[in-house]
């Protein structure tokens, strides 16, 4: 079955549809899908739809563009609800040092306290990195979590290995799907197929057949379907391998990870 290891299933933009969606997705075989949430106040809405859908798995974490107005009591509570063994992640965490303005300082303190709790819990980690790969990596260095993916990834070669030696997959999405994204076409066709998984990251990041669309799960099967291309396999190849992949990196039920 095909695994949507990234998407914001529980924002507004589903509001009107989401049973419509998903079941749209279902039809165009996506199985799975890894929702994290990227605030506080998203930890109840994800985990309800996980607990009422079928295939929804929940992550939990505070998104580095969110931490200016996040304080030390929400890290308590996401602290708290990783000891009930719901979530298959901690995520979305990360650096963001792409928006005017951030506040460096700050991010690094949030991501560097959700990586301990990562580590606590013995969970793996689901990773926003934009314009800060060398600072994650830096970061997962000092602070060593089981893995995770690092979404949409879009770093060089060399970041790429080392991602993969601290034991993460890369995610890839509908930035591959693009002629013109020709250095993360590159890194889809030559990396490790074992090291590649599958996202939407909808409702945004759409893909190039669906620009200026609210993105939607279902086109994870064309996306599916680009990376074959790209690689020369069979799509049924590239479902059998990057699902396996995404229960490697995730504590997915079956996945061993689960308590």
């Amino acid at each position: 079955m095909l695994i949507d290891t990234h998407l914001h299933l529980d924002a507004v933009e589903f509001d009107p549809d989401r049973a419509e969606v998903l079941a749209r997705a279902r039809a165009a075989g996506i199985e799975g899908f890894v929702v994290p949430a990227v605030d506080r106040e998203g930890f109840a809405r994800v985990l309800a739809l996980a607990e009422t859908t079928s295939g929804v798995f929940p992550a939990l974490g505070i998104h580095p563009l969110n931490t200016d107005r996040a304080d030390e009591s929400d890290l308590d509570a996401l602290d708290a609800l990783l000891a009930q063994n719901h979530a298959v992640a901690v995520g979305e965490i990360g650096l963001d040092h792409h928006m005017p303005g951030f506040d460096a300082a700050r991010q690094q303190a949030f991501f560097i306290t959700q990586l301990k709790l990562a580590r606590r819990h013995e969970l793996p980690v689901i990773l926003h990195v934009r314009r800060a790969q060398d600072a994650v990596l830096a970061a997962l260095r000092r602070t060593r979590v089981v893995g995770g993916i690092a979404h949409a990834f879009n770093g060089s070669f060399q970041q790429a290995e080392t991602f993969i030696g601290l034991g993460f997959k890369l995610g890839f999405g509908g930035a591959m799907t693009f002629d013109g994204a020709r250095r993360i076409r590159r890194l889809a066709a030559e990396l490790p197929l074992d090291a590649i998984v599958l996202e939407t990251d909808a409702p945004d990041m759409p893909p190039a057949w669906a620009r200026e669309e609210r993105n939607m799960p279902e086109n994870l099967l064309r996306i599916a379907k680009v990376l074959a291309e790209l690689r020369g396999l069979s799509l049924e190849e590239i479902v059998r391998v990057t699902s396996a992949n995404a229960h490697m990196a995730l504590a997915l039920p079956g996945s061993g990870r689960l308590p």
